[in-house]
């Protein structure tokens, strides 16, 4: 049977998931037209930072969106990448998604085909090693000129505000297009907060990366001063009251039976999710109208407060 969780940690799972499945399926959709045929689709590239066993990918490509997918780049820590590996080809059903192209690589702890690359690297390092490579023309696995979407979940704050500047400075340098969504714990400076971290230390877990943005505003102004001048920044409880449909949440709410609300809502302040845009608004196209609308969208009948 598989594990079972607090129904907090399900519905913030929920919140979470949701939210970034909504912004990458708009990302994929900008400058593609509404209906099909409406517009040639513009090819996008995604790079999930700490992957780790997320099956985005694998959604993406048996659903509607997998021919907007130009590519898909996954990178983690080479423990991880071997394993997921291994996994990928030893599933008949995985193997038959990326096709005939793909082989293993970096002496078998990662994985690459015409569009998915699963590849091992210790994200703290300088982005010269670990990211620039993958526009060289050697790998050409990524293009500076095709619209590219990076995702960190619960990443950037293991590794230190320098360094992960160092990352999003990067994208917004090396992309003509580009968007990028960040989702990890904040706030960590009150009585809540000191608790999060105490219980992490407990584990030998560290967050240098949380000090540095106390607030909604310094964590979106960390897009901003990375050269993505369009950004905006929630808590998980905002998203949930102001982004989640009444009847969806009503849904959920017969799913995972919560007694104490206040907790509920305790624990979604603290994580927070942010998204950034960096357009060429040199010429105007559908592409450039819709990454500039680009984010999370309020619900028509938000939750009403319980």
């Amino acid at each position: 049977t598989l594990p079972t969780h607090p129904p907090l940690i399900n519905i913030g799972t929920y919140v979470r998931a949701t939210s970034i499945d909504h912004l990458v399926e708009d990302f994929l959709k900008a400058g593609s037209g509404d209906k099909e045929g409406d517009t040639p689709i513009v090819k996008k590239q995604i790079v999930s930072l700490g992957a780790g066993n997320d099956t985005r990918f694998w959604r993406l490509s048996s659903g509607p969106l997998r021919d907007y997918i130009a590519s898909y780049v996954e990178l983690d820590f080479l423990e991880n990448t071997t394993k997921k590996a291994m996994a990928i080809r030893k599933s008949s059903q995985l193997s038959s998604v990326i096709g005939q192209s793909a082989k293993l690589v970096k002496g078998g702890t990662g994985l690459s085909s015409d569009v998915y690359h699963l590849l091992p690297v210790d994200l703290r390092q300088a982005v010269e090693e670990t990211l620039q490579p993958l526009i060289s023309s050697e790998s050409n696995i990524l293009s500076p000129g095709i619209p590219t979407l990076f995702l960190s979940e619960c990443v950037l704050v293991y590794m230190s505000p320098v360094a992960s500047a160092a990352i999003m400075k990067w994208f917004s340098d090396s992309f003509q297009n580009v968007c990028g969504v960040i989702y990890e714990m904040f706030s960590l400076g009150d009585s809540f907060g000191r608790v999060m971290r105490d219980n992490l230390r407990l584990r030998n877990v560290e967050l240098p990366g949380a000090e540095a943005f106390p607030t909604l505003d310094s964590f979106r102004n960390r897009f901003t001063e990375a050269g993505f001048p369009l950004a905006n920044a929630l808590t998980l409880s905002e998203i949930r009251k102001n982004y989640v449909s009444q009847a969806e949440t009503q849904r959920i709410a017969k799913l995972e039976l919560v007694d104490e609300y206040e907790e509920l809502e305790l624990v979604l302040a603290h994580y927070a999710l942010a998204w950034g845009c960096k357009v060429d608004t040199t010429t105007s196209s559908p592409l450039s109208e819709d990454m500039g609308g680009w984010g999370l969208k309020l619900a028509d009948e938000p939750t009403v407060q319980e």
